[in-house]
């Protein structure tokens, strides 16, 4: 089966690989589609904590092609699925206490180890996660982005009638003001992009804020609408979506006094966080990682929402053409949302 191969910074190599073999408890699929987030941008570029060579892809949707007979009353040949590409170990202290997804020892298919850029991947059959009817496979491919946003809502405990900040509308800030909407929250969000916020109104935000790079935000404008929306209190929930450590400092900045604050915006870089404004306002600051088994529901909120999950993916890209796919997201020089890789194997069925 053809498989791609990161094998060196931003070279990708198509080899011949050996097809897995079928073993008890796994189920081998056939993989239709895969999208791209700025992880695999990283791991192409060799700007991330992992090793060399490695076949990338984390988020993916296929279908079953085979299964141990002893596992077909789980699934059947033909089912339709996404898979949960967390990898954890069952017996540190995270793991026993039901956060896997934090594990000490975590990995994740495509990231840490070979993932879904093949034709036939081997899948524990307790990652697969049942694609719902009405929803296209393509689609489907973004349920993990989705389970992520839905993480860090839910670890910010929205209540309906607040007010919540999101900070960046890119995949993972839209998705998460699409969620919080549904809950009943009157949602605002802030990017550097005037198309990014366009899309929001579209995912229910509320209202949108412009920042401008360099300058005050919120700016003279901003902050009376801000306030009018809030009381004057301030957001009671924050979710930092951009991974910006002046992102994070504006958070705590703005958000109310007994607020929350959810960091899933990841960097490598160092914030100036205020030690006074996180006790006297007696902060709630969590961070938030993958997700807990919520793939099925994102998959369900993409379902119930297939207009704005279409208008997430931006562009597509044929199997052959993923280091042009690469490319563009390095380049930065069109509005990118979500990037689909369509397989050999691909169908929007």
């Amino acid at each position: 089966m053809l498989s791609a191969v990161t094998v060196s910074k931003e070279t990708i190599e198509f080899r011949d690989s050996p097809a897995p073999t079928l073993q008890p408890g796994h189920a081998l699929v056939r993989v239709h589609n895969v999208t791209l987030c700025g992880t695999d941008l990283h791991i192409w570029e060799d700007d991330y904590p992992t090793d060399l060579p490695l076949i990338q892809g984390h988020e993916f949707s296929g279908i079953v092609e085979a299964l141990a007979p002893e596992d077909a009353h789980h699934f059947s040949v033909g089912s339709r699925v996404s898979v949960n590409p967390i990898i954890f170990c069952g017996k540190c202290r995270p793991c026993l206490t039901g956060r896997y997804n934090v594990c000490q020892n975590v990995g994740c298919l495509g990231c840490y180890s070979d993932g879904a850029l093949t034709e036939l991947i081997s899948v524990p059959l307790d990652k697969l996660c049942p694609v719902p009817d009405e929803l296209p496979l393509d689609i489907a491919a973004m349920g993990e982005p989705a389970s992520i946003a839905m993480q860090a809502v839910n670890r910010g405990r929205p209540q309906a009638g607040e007010t919540a900040l999101v900070l960046g509308s890119g995949p993972i800030g839209l998705l998460a003001t699409l969620y919080l909407a549904e809950l009943g929250v009157t949602v605002v969000c802030a990017d550097t992009e005037q198309h990014r916020l366009d899309l929001a109104v579209e995912f229910g935000a509320t209202e949108t804020l412009l920042v401008t790079p360099g300058t005050d935000f919120p700016d003279t404008h901003q902050g009376p609408r801000l306030a009018a929306l809030t009381d004057g209190y301030g957001p009671q929930l924050v979710i930092e979506a951009t991974g910006v450590p002046s992102s994070l400092e504006n958070a705590i900045r703005l958000v109310a006094s007994a607020g929350r604050i959810v960091q899933v915006g990841i960097s490598p870089r160092q914030a100036n966080v205020s030690m006074k404004d996180i006790p006297y306002k007696e902060l709630d600051i969590m961070g938030s990682r993958m997700s807990l088994n919520l793939i099925p529901d994102g998959l369900a909120l993409l379902a119930r929402h297939p207009g704005q999950a279409r208008a997430l993916m931006t562009h597509r890209f044929a199997f052959a053409d993923l280091q042009q796919a690469f490319r563009l997201m390095q380049g930065r020089t069109e509005k990118i949302g979500k990037i689909l890789i369509g397989m050999p194997a691909g169908t929007t069925a």
